[in-house]
C-alpha cells in the first residue's frame, strides 16, 4: 500500500515542502545568530564550520533562563505534572461508590510507574534541547520509542497541516553511513544505481514518511527512491510516537514562530551597542606615544630605551594619545541597560521563584507554572496540550504494551494535565481535603467531625493526595478492632487485680464487667464499620 502521493517518492515530497519552510528557517538562523548561534547554524551538513559569536550573552542565557524554566514546569522532577482521573458519573451509575479510595489508590499506582518511567528516561534531556529550539525557532519534531526520546529540528523535517492546525504530513531527512542499511536493501540500490564501491562509502540520505490517515497514524522509510523493508510502522492517533510541537501557533500556517522573533529588534540593537562598546574599548586601551617630529627628542631613543634609563630630551616633546570619548560610551551604556531590563523581562530573567537548590518543592514548581503562564499569555499552555498530553498518553501506552500496568478503560479513565493555575501534582487535591476536614472541626467541635466524617476513608484519601503508599503503614479496622479488645481485657485486669489473669472471670459469660466491657468494645467497632 503508498502512503504517499501516487507516483510521489518520499524525497520530492520531501523537497516540495522545503519550499514552504525556507521563510522560518531563516528566520530561525536569523535568532540562532543573536542567541545561541550552535544550535541552528548557518551550515547543517558536511565540515563544520567556525562559528561567530555574539558579542552579548543576554539573548544566550534569556534563552537557556526560559529553556530551564519550561522544563521544569512541563516535566518536573519527582513530581507528578498529571493526574489519572475515573468518571464520577460512572462510578455512582455502578455503585461502586465505596471503592472510591481504593479505586484512587490503583490509580496513584499507576501515576507512580509513569513517573519512575520517565525519571529512569533520557527525556528530560533532550526535552532540554527541544525547548531550546522551540523557544528560537518556534518548531521542533519529537520522536519517543522504547529507546528514549529523539529531537528533529526544524532543519531535518518538514509539516504540512490543515486549516485548523492538525498534522496531516510530516517528512524527515536524515543522513547515514551506508552501514547502517540492510545488507539487502544496499545490493538493491547498488544495482539499481551502478554505484561502485568508493560511492557506497559515502552517506546516504534517508527520508521518513508520516500521514495521517483518519485515526491512525502511518509511516516508512526510503532510500534512494525505494521502500527500506521492516521500517513501516502505524499507530493509533492518541499515543502517536511523532509529536510536532509548536511555539507560538498561527492560524493558516503550517510551522511556528519563535520567542526569540519576538523580541530580536532588541537584540539586533544590543548587538550592534555591545560591538561599538568592545571595540571603542579596545580602542581607548590602546597606548600611543606621539613625539614632536621637530623636537630634539627622537622616536627611537623612546622606543629602545628600557624602563628606567637615563635619556636626553624634554618632556613636552612627548603626548600620549587618548579617544575621548567617554561620553558617547555613557550614552551607549545607558541604552544597553535599557534594553536589557526590557530582555531580562521577556525572558523571564528578572523575576525567579527558583532557589538554587539540587531539590525543588511542587509548591516553587507550581509557582513558576503561574510565571510562565502569567508572562507568556497562554503559550505555556499550548504546550502543556501539545506536549504534554500526547507525551503521557504515549508513554502510558509503551507502559501497557510492556505489561507493566494494566489497560484502563478508556472510557472510564482519562489522564489530565494538573499544570499552571490549579497546580501541580495532587497538592490542590489535599490542599481542598485538609481544608474540609479542619472547617468541620473548627466550626463544629471534633465531636460533630468523627461523628460525621469516615476517619478511615478520611486517611486514605490524604495519603492518597500526597502519593504515599498506605499498605502497613495505616492501620486496618481489624487491627483496629483486636486492639480496642486488648485494652479492654488489659482495663478489666487492672480493676480485678493481678489474681484475675487467668480466672474464668475475663470471660463475658461469668463476669458482668467483662460483657459490658465487650459490649462497649463491640459498639465501637460497628461504629468504625458504618463509617
Amino acid at each position: 500500500m503508498e502512503y504517499s502521493q501516487q507516483g510521489t517518492t518520499a524525497a520530492s515530497r520531501y523537497e516540495t515542502l522545503v519550499s514552504d519552510r525556507s521563510t522560518y528557517d531563516r528566520e530561525a538562523k536569523e535568532s540562532s545568530k543573536l542567541t545561541i548561534p550552535s544550535l541552528i547554524p548557518e551550515q547543517t551538513s558536511g565540515t563544520r564550520a567556525r562559528i561567530k559569536t555574539p558579542f552579548q550573552a543576554t539573548g544566550s542565557r534569556g534563552v537557556n533562563s526560559l529553556s530551564n524554566k519550561l522544563l521544569m514546569t512541563l516535566l518536573p522532577p519527582s513530581t507528578a505534572f498529571f493526574k489519572l482521573e475515573i468518571d464520577d458519573l460512572e462510578i455512582k451509575k455502578q455503585g461502586q461508590d465505596e471503592f472510591q479510595s481504593e479505586i484512587d489508590k490503583g490509580l496513584r499506582t499507576i501515576e507512580n510507574a509513569l513517573m519512575n518511567q520517565i525519571e529512569i528516561s533520557n527525556d528530560r534531556v533532550a526535552m532540554f534541547e527541544a525547548i531550546k529550539h522551540l523557544v528560537v525557532s518556534g518548531n521542533v519534531l519529537l520522536y519517543l520509542t522504547d529507546k528514549g526520546l529523539k529531537v528533529y529540528p526544524l532543519s531535518k523535517f518538514v509539516c504540512k497541516r490543515d486549516e485548523v492546525g492538525n498534522v496531516l504530513e510530516i517528512l524527515t531527512k536524515e543522513t547515514v553511513h551506508p552501514q547502517a542499511l540492510p545488507l539487502d536493501f544496499l545490493e538493491q540500490i547498488k544495482k539499481k544505481e551502478n554505484y561502485d564501491a568508493k560511492t557506497m562509502k559515502s552517506d546516504l540520505d534517508i527520508y521518513t514518511y508520516i500521514k495521517r490517515m483518519n485515526d491512525d497514524v502511518i509511516w516508512y522509510q526510503e532510500c534512494k527512491g525505494e521502500r527500506i523493508p521492516n521500517t513501516d510502522g502505524r499507530s493509533k492517533l492518541d499515543v502517536t510516537p511523532w509529536i510536532p510541537l509548536r511555539f507560538i501557533r498561527v492560524d493558516g500556517e503550517d510551522y511556528g514562530r519563535g520567542y526569540v522573533e519576538e523580541y530580536r529588534g532588541d537584540l539586533i540593537s544590543l548587538e550592534a551597542l555591545m560591538q561599538a562598546i568592545i571595540e571603542g574599548a579596545a580602542a581607548s586601551a590602546k597606548t600611543l606615544f606621539l613625539v614632536n617630529p621637530n623636537g630634539v627628542t627622537r622616536a627611537s631613543t623612546l622606543a629602545k630605551a628600557p624602563n628606567g634609563a637615563v635619556r636626553e630630551g624634554l618632556a613636552t616633546d612627548i603626548s600620549v594619545m587618548q579617544v575621548g570619548k567617554s561620553a558617547d560610551f555613557s550614552v551607549a551604556f545607558s541604552a544597553i541597560q535599557r534594553i536589557e531590563q526590557r530582555l531580562e523581562f521577556a525572558f523571564l530573567m528578572a523575576r525567579s521563584v527558583q532557589r538554587d537548590a539540587e531539590r525543588v518543592t511542587a509548591a516553587e514548581i507550581n509557582l513558576m507554572a503561574q510565571e510562565l503562564e502569567n508572562s507568556l499569555g497562554g503559550i505555556y499552555s499550548i504546550l502543556t496540550q501539545e506536549f504534554q498530553l500526547p507525551y503521557l498518553r504515549r508513554r502510558m501506552h509503551m507502559l501497557v504494551r510492556a505489561g507493566k500496568v494494566p489497560k484502563l478503560p478508556e472510557d472510564l479513565v482519562t489522564p489530565k494535565i494538573v499544570t499552571g493555575l490549579q497546580g501541580l501534582g495532587r497538592g490542590n487535591d489535599r490542599n481542598k481535603l485538609v481544608e474540609f476536614i479542619g472547617t468541620i472541626a473548627q466550626a463544629l467541635g471534633p465531636d460533630v467531625m468523627r461523628q460525621y466524617v469516615n476517619v478511615d476513608e478520611a486517611v486514605k484519601r490524604l495519603a492518597t493526595s500526597i502519593g504515599i503508599d498506605t499498605a502497613n503503614l495505616v492501620k486496618t479496622p481489624e487491627q483496629i478492632q483486636e486492639e480496642q479488645q486488648a485494652a479492654a481485657q488489659q482495663q478489666l485486669i487492672q480493676s480485678l487485680g493481678p489474681a484475675a489473669l487467668g480466672s474464668k472471670l475475663l470471660d463475658p459469660k461469668n463476669n458482668a464487667q467483662a460483657a459490658q466491657l465487650q459490649e462497649e468494645t463491640q459498639d465501637a467497632d460497628q461504629e468504625i464499620q458504618e463509617q
